[in-house]
């Protein structure tokens, strides 16, 4: 078939645009996306117990449901998002002026970002001030409410602690405007090119694998095995490794999961690190599609016991739309998993501040909105026999 000359320029024209189109996208994203690894910072990678076939690995595959993972938008719940103002506690930091009574306190802000104040050193996890999940100012999951307390009114910390690079644990405009802070950056190895390519001093980053450590005043930050993934274009799946953290004070010890499914090392964590006076693990954003990605909130209760934990405060939940389910939904499951189980819980609302050793009375601070139970939406992690 002969294509008419008008016709070429036409779709000359159409391929032009589509090339700008997609010329701009990358070019609005470009810096979020971060840097590949290079020179020693690859070699070290290379030499890694969790290196394998050119990408970091998991002892477990994660599961994944590729069918029903692209069709599950119809399941998308008419609660996902919040149809009122979330409750926060706003701040100007000046509560941070006192330390905690007990030796421990954790604030947290939204999602997986708090502020931890263990045995005399502050440590700012997976700080996330953007305002979208996004490499891109324009579209991606937007934040529910401002952050509770401004940036610049947090105390000074001892370290910032970042689980993996995804862009709701890691977020570019944030760690842009921590670049000058003076503290030290700690994640795991691979993480730090992303830092550097955004102005981190290669001197204030510390890379772990998982279960080395790093001294931060009399705290010892335990780098620990997780189940998932990481990436920030289609190009670098898997090219950085991802982790939870033990933190091990003289008195008080605490675990977060970092983005997770269930996995056997748990027994591990609990048994070298533990027992913990709280743990934090993330029980938002699952599907059935793939349980291993995320643990679910009955996973996240059983795992808070698996390692050992006294006080369980669950995160990643409240302040994005990353799934279908209903917003309030990770919260109802936990409380129900943590009533048959006999958890303790810590559920603060965005910005407030919880002591595990002087806890006040739970108190349900969000709405009544449907959800789905664990029978009618289980989750349940592969290859995690024994358990």
């Amino acid at each position: 078939m002969t294509i008419k000359p008008r016709a070429k320029r036409i779709l000359a024209a159409i391929a032009g645009l589509l090339a700008v189109t997609v010329a701009g996208i990358l070019f609005s994203g470009w810096q979020a996306f971060g840097a590949g690894a290079q020179g020693q910072r690859l070699e070290r990678m290379e030499a890694s117990p969790q290196w394998s076939d050119g990408v970091f690995a998991n002892p477990q595959e994660l599961y994944n449901d590729v069918w029903t993972s692209l069709t599950s938008w119809t399941e998308l719940s008419d609660a996902a998002t919040p149809r009122a103002e979330v409750p926060t506690v706003p701040s100007d930091g000046s509560q941070f002026a006192t330390p905690p009574a007990s030796g421990l306190r954790v604030t947290w802000f939204g999602h997986s970002s708090s502020l931890i104040e263990l045995d005399g050193a502050r440590f700012l996890v997976d700080p996330i001030w953007g305002e979208r999940s996004s490499p891109f100012t324009w579209v991606g999951p937007e934040r529910w409410y401002p952050p509770p307390i401004a940036l610049e009114n947090l105390p000074d910390v001892d370290a910032v602690i970042i689980s993996h690079d995804h862009y709701d644990h890691l977020d570019y405009p944030t760690m842009v405007r921590m670049r000058d802070w003076d503290t030290t950056f700690i994640a795991p190895i691979g993480v730090g090119a992303h830092l550097e390519y955004w102005g981190i001093p290669a001197e204030r980053i510390v890379e772990l694998d998982w279960w080395e450590t790093t001294q931060i005043g009399d705290v010892v930050v335990n780098c620990v095995p997780s189940r998932h993934a990481s990436g920030r274009f289609v190009t670098d799946y898997m090219a950085k490794l991802w982790a939870g953290y033990a933190l091990v004070g003289p008195k008080h010890r605490l675990y977060y999961s970092g983005d997770t499914g269930l996995f056997p090392a748990m027994k591990d964590i609990g048994e070298r690190l533990g027992p913990f006076d709280l743990t934090m693990i993330e029980v938002g954003a699952y599907h059935r599609a793939w349980p291993d990605w995320h643990i679910g909130p009955e996973q996240a209760v059983k795992a808070h016991h698996i390692v050992g934990g006294k006080v369980f405060m669950p995160v990643h939940w409240g302040l994005w739309n990353l799934a279908m389910h209903g917003w309030t939904e990770p919260a109802e499951r936990v409380l129900a998993a943590a009533k048959l189980a006999g958890t303790v819980l810590a559920m603060p609302r965005p910005g407030e501040s919880v002591e595990p050793g002087n806890l006040a009375p739970l108190q349900k601070w969000w709405p009544d909105e449907p959800w789905q139970t664990a029978a009618e939406h289980p989750i349940q992690s592969t290859k995690v026999d024994g358990l």
